[in-house]
């Protein structure tokens, strides 16, 4: 097979060639958009997953539907220890100059220009203040008070004001939600919330690792009725075969059916393994249709591949301690949650003497709890990777 005609693209966020399985959540969105459109109250969406189901591609399109609809848009990633008044202030500068309207935008220009500035220190020159691209005054005494609850609720409705009279709307997109400061995560709430009160056509869309909804309770008691929370998981088989034939098919090529099923037991429909297999076993197929002998030849090299860039680079970013711990969890319970005190158990350590580790692996994303007392990978099949690799310390 040509390698240069390979259709697939495992990339982080990057959109796959055929976006499938996810027809459910595309048509919720455009119905928030005609509903908000028409004035009824919508809740804003949150959407959680593991790493590799395609949230961020997912996010992308939601975006993308936003911006057919004619609404402004802004995106930013979420990343941890970092405030959220200057990605924040540069996606709603964004939104406001999609919604056009130079003359009637400028003080609410005014007013996200007093949001970012409001982070500057005290004292700060002003060549060491972050320049926010904003070339109109700042609105003083709008979004200015330094504190992120009371100015994100102005800045917000401001803009939400902004986009009703325009008669559009404007969709807020937040990737990584989950590492979010918690002053930063119950400013999002509270706004969302009002601007939900006022009835203003402003959404927030979220995206995060599964614990992302008991985040935002801890801030807010409120936040299970502000969001709509979508479950992004694997793709089920038919959807997976798309995934892997819809490209094939605009290259000219197929698949016989022994190879789709050995593929989906391989990747497990999660997406980024269907398109980091897809890519390895078209550049391992010598013509087409690729065959379960084909899967067979790819399988090593897909997997080699994935223990460097996918699994190896997150294992790496884990202390000896860190790594001690992941590796009693893939022992004890594979891909399952297991239980802190298990893992203790298994390790003949005391509990406490453990939470540094398990506390640190949950700050870096590696590792999730769904539930209390117990934790597991964000990852899928880390739990494998880890049972089968031969780990050098």
């Amino acid at each position: 097979m040509d390698p240069i005609q390979n259709p697939y693209a495992p990339g982080a966020g990057q959109r796959p060639p055929a976006l499938t399985g996810r027809d459910d959540e595309l048509a919720a969105f455009d119905v928030v958009l005609a509903r908000v459109a028409k004035g009824r109250p919508e809740r804003s969406m949150v959407l959680t997953g593991l790493r590799g189901v395609g949230k961020t591609v997912l996010l992308n399109t939601l975006r993308s539907s936003a911006v057919r609809a004619g609404w402004g848009t802004g995106k930013l990633e979420a990343r941890p220890g970092q405030s959220l008044r200057r990605p924040l202030g540069a996606a709603l500068h964004m939104a406001v100059r999609e919604l056009g309207h130079p003359s009637q935008t400028e003080t609410v220009l005014g007013t996200v220009r007093s949001f970012v500035e409001a982070d500057a220190k005290p004292g700060a020159k002003l060549r060491d203040r972050w320049n926010p691209g904003i070339n109109v005054p700042p609105t003083r005494g709008r979004a200015d008070s330094g504190d992120i609850e009371i100015d994100l609720v102005e800045v917000l409705t401001d803009i939400g004001g902004l986009a009703l009279d325009l008669g559009t709307g404007v969709a807020l997109h937040i990737d990584e939600m989950q590492d979010l400061e918690p002053p930063d995560v119950s400013a999002v709430c509270a706004a969302c919330h009002e601007l939900s009160q006022q009835g203003l056509p402003l959404i927030v869309v979220g995206a995060g690792l599964p614990h992302l909804p008991a985040v935002l309770s801890a801030s807010k008691s409120y936040s299970e009725r502000l969001f709509r929370y979508v479950r992004i998981d694997r793709l089920p088989r038919e959807a997976a075969d798309a995934a892997l034939v819809e490209p094939a098919a605009e290259e000219g090529a197929a698949y016989a059916p022994e190879a789709l099923a050995a593929l989906y037991r391989a990747t497990g429909g999660y997406p980024y393994f269907i398109q980091a297999y897809g890519k390895a076993v078209w550049d391992a197929a010598p013509s087409s249709p690729i065959g379960p002998d084909d899967v067979a030849v790819a399988v090593p090299q897909a997997e080699s591949e994935l223990a460097v860039g996918f699994f190896g680079s997150r294992y790496e970013r884990a202390t000896p301690a860190e790594r001690e711990y992941l590796r009693a969890m893939a022992e004890i319970g594979g891909e399952d949650p297991v239980g802190t005190a298990e893992v203790a158990a298994h390790l003949d350590r005391k509990p406490q003497s453990l939470s540094p580790a398990r506390d640190s692996l949950l700050k870096k994303g590696l590792v999730y709890s769904g539930e209390r007392g117990k934790v597991q990978f964000t990852v899928p099949h880390f739990g494998r990777y880890l049972r089968g690799a031969t780990v050098a310390e």
